[in-house]
């Protein structure tokens, strides 16, 4: 485990340099229209004030490519932010330099500053090892904070070079909660563990297929990548999406599962479309049996049933991924059904960990993130976690 802010004993009046995740939507307006991201960084941030740190934010938003651009400026989260708080949040227009040396010489105990999009300096996401960058942001703080558990998997200087220069290294409670919550589904799972891997391709989930069939006891197949599957064992699947390069990999999945014991459950009807908007001709089918002319686009209500069997007897719940195109709310039912046998399940005491960018959104569109014993902020970084690998953020810090 690595050491969070729980773990820091005197800081009051010392500088915590905490990056954080604030990649926020904005409207033309430049108003924050979705602010969960600020809201999860609340606690942290409560908890660093209550200690008597200075609390300076590193964060970016969107993707400015190295050059100050008006567009991405954090001007209008710091803003937000200043309401979310209650406090007014202290914006700094120039991180590095002698410009923020005298905006945050005025800091006092407890106040928030928010420096400006790091991604606005081309160093933040270069590949090499010059700590240039690293050394000017390091002046700013006496200890680091690493709350961005949604950038933990980038190498970046703010998520992984900071943190070689400015000790203790801690992670911040979202960070913590999230490394908690998915450690302990794929490494100490109450069983039976049921993993539900949906999308669009096989390609973009091998390696979370592989890691998860060396610990689950269910594997649901859902979404787009199930059409690979079913051509791969001859089925007919019309024109829905497949990866004719991944069929042998599909296979192999198959192969694995079954020699580890682990129950693969696919769909075994689906709602198929001649119109991809869902104003043509809908109707159910047997996943192997799609006429041509119409693509699989929603588990069918079969299939729901079964996936919602698994679900509700299970005492370890991992989402990673959609089963059918629910942004259009005419091919949304199997992804509400099986999210609605989650939440079942997490009522009658399981533990349930939604992770990945889609199914999460999925998640916030049908139910509320209370529902769930936890909500995963990191789209590619919950995604790499799940499938083993190691985050360049989270390393970086300090062993407890």
């Amino acid at each position: 485990m690595k050491k969070s802010i729980n773990d820091l004993a005197d800081v009051k009046g010392k500088r915590a340099l905490v990056r954080v995740d604030v990649n926020v939507p904005l409207d033309a307006d430049k108003n924050v229209t979705d602010d969960t991201r600020i809201q999860a960084i609340v606690p942290t941030v409560r908890a660093l004030q209550e200690k008597g740190a200075k609390i300076i934010l590193m964060a970016h938003l969107g993707r400015p490519k190295g050059e100050a651009n008006p567009e991405f400026t954090l001007e209008p989260v710091a803003k937000h932010m200043s309401k979310v708080l209650g406090e007014d949040v202290l914006f700094v227009k120039s991180p590095v330099g002698e410009g923020a040396d005298k905006e945050l010489e005025a800091l006092k105990d407890g106040q928030v500053a928010l420096l400006e999009n790091i991604r606005y300096y081309k160093a933040e996401e270069a590949k090499d090892d010059d700590m240039t960058f690293a050394q000017e942001l390091a002046k700013l703080g006496d200890f680091y904070v690493n709350d961005a558990f949604g950038a933990a998997h980038r190498k970046h200087t703010s998520t992984a070079k900071v943190a070689q220069l400015v000790k203790p290294a801690v992670a911040g409670l979202l960070m913590e909660k999230e490394i908690r919550c998915l450690s302990q589904a794929l490494d100490n799972p109450v069983r039976p563990f049921t993993a539900v891997v949906g999308g669009a391709k096989v390609s973009s989930k091998i390696g979370v297929l592989e890691n998860l069939l060396d610990k689950v006891d269910n594997m649901i197949i859902g979404g787009g990548m199930a059409y690979t599957f079913v051509k791969a064992n001859g089925g007919k699947i019309g024109n829905s999406i497949c990866e004719d390069d991944q069929l042998e990999v599909a296979k192999a999945i198959e192969k694995k599962a079954q020699e580890k014991g682990v129950k693969l459950v696919m769909a075994t009807d689906v709602l198929v479309a001649d119109d991809f908007s869902g104003n043509g001709t809908n109707k159910f089918v047997a996943i192997n049996e799609i006429p041509d002319g119409f693509e699989g686009v929603d588990a069918g209500p079969e299939s729901r049933k079964a996936f919602a069997e698994v679900l509700k007897s299970s005492k370890t719940i991992l989402m990673n991924g959609p089963v059918g195109a629910f942004e259009n709310p005419k091919f949304a039912e199997g992804t509400k059904a099986v999210l609605q046998a989650v939440v079942e399940a997490t009522k009658n005491g399981a533990v349930s960990v939604i992770g990945g960018g889609d199914s999460v959104s999925a998640a916030k569109k049908f139910f509320k993130a209370e529902d769930f014993t936890h909500v995963s902020t990191g789209g590619g970084a919950s995604l790499e976690f799940i499938e083993g690998k190691v985050l360049p953020g989270v390393a970086a810090l300090d062993e407890a």
